[in-house]
């Protein structure tokens, strides 16, 4: 149950009260005690129902009307919820206790125009907040490390099954009533291909466990290296030589950016597949364009773009041997929306309100 500090005070005052009060009345005595509570809690900001503070969550991104009302229903009723496009969002910050950003940078400007943020809560990853403002501004952040991990795996196996069993191809060509002469496509099993998996944290070890059920040869790389059985531990570049199927699960940094490049599509297999469930940026765009187009690699599987959301012209919408999903593969549940992610929100947010520290902390603050 939260509790509330300023909730203390309250409970010390009204046995005060109380004493005072008509003896030969019991109703009045409750009815007087029932108001004073009330009083007081609303002159402390605290719900005089649930004794908790009132607090206003902003959440900013490019979210559909059929993701919004499900969002909403997620936090409890007496939360003011504000979602809200990155455009809309500088006229919420003078009143915002916590922000939920998404297509927006945390910077020291945004800060300086929240006086009352407590809370910045990402999900898993966090390349748009600058953490040492939020420090300096005595801004809590934190992500959602390993909540959507279960998700994003099923979501790179969907692109390899997808890929290597044609379903797209083939529903399409079902639905073109056309006849079984007309089939022109290529295939494999599973268990014939050797699988690259760059970056071994939450989502990389979840890959590998499933692909191994599949029988295919695993192969990964960590920065801080690592141990798994049945998954043998290479360089980048061997991953890039050997892999039938490249996975990215590297988070965004300046070390990452744009390591995805010509260089490395040159050391592909011609035939090789590139799976990003990560950040865009992690990729250059314009080589792997180039690399598809000149069968330098045999496609693509993406859910992550450099710019988001994807422009309607954008070229990549073009390739065939290209399969695309909005940046919804940490989204399972719906229209931008998964629930485990909200409820590991809700729960931070209640510690950071009651003075507690929360999980997957980014940085420290000393109240």
């Amino acid at each position: 149950a939260y509790t509330n500090p300023k909730e203390e005070p309250v409970q010390a005052f009204l046995p005060k009260l109380a004493f005072f009060l008509p003896k030969f009345n019991p109703m009045l005595g409750i009815f007087i005690i029932d108001r004073m509570q009330k009083l007081y809690y609303n002159i402390l900001g605290v719900d005089s129902e649930r004794g908790k503070e009132t607090m206003k969550v902003v959440i900013t991104g490019n979210y559909p009307e059929a993701a919004k009302g499900r969002i909403r229903e997620s936090f409890p009723t007496e939360w003011e919820i504000r979602i809200v496009s990155p455009g809309e969002l500088e006229a919420e910050l003078a009143t915002a206790d916590v922000l939920i950003p998404e297509h927006v940078q945390i910077n020291a400007a945004l800060l300086e125009k929240a006086p009352e943020l407590k809370l910045v809560q990402t999900g898993s990853g966090y390349d748009n907040v600058d953490l040492e403002a939020c420090t300096r501004y005595g801004v809590q952040a934190c992500n959602a490390a390993g909540v959507n991990a279960n998700a994003v795996a099923e979501h790179v196996m969907a692109f390899i099954l997808c890929r290597y069993k044609n379903i797209l191809y083939l529903d399409n060509f079902m639905k073109a009533h056309k006849t079984d002469t007309e089939l022109n496509y290529t295939g494999a099993e599973l268990s014939s291909k050797t699988i690259g998996i760059l970056g071994m944290g939450n989502v990389g070890k979840l890959v590998a466990q499933y692909c191994r059920a599949f029988g295919m040869t695993v192969l990964g790389y960590s920065r801080s290296g690592f141990e798994l059985p049945g998954i043998r531990s290479c360089t980048p570049e061997e991953l890039y030589r050997e892999s039938d199927i490249l996975t990215v699960h590297m988070p965004l940094t300046a070390g990452t950016r744009h390591m995805i490049n010509e260089s490395v599509f040159r050391q592909m297999k011609p035939d090789a597949l590139l799976i990003n469930t990560s950040r865009g940026a992690i990729i250059v765009e314009e080589d792997l364009i180039r690399a598809i187009r000149e069968r330098q690699i045999g496609g693509a599987c993406l859910d992550v773009y450099e710019n988001e959301p994807l422009p309607p012209d954008h070229p990549l919408r073009d390739l065939e041997n290209v399969i695309l999903t909005p940046h919804t593969a940490g989204l399972p549940d719906g229209v931008k929306y998964h629930r485990k992610r909200y409820e590991f929100f809700i729960r931070n947010i209640e510690k950071v309100m009651r003075n507690e520290k929360p999980d997957c902390m980014l940085n420290e603050i000393i109240r």
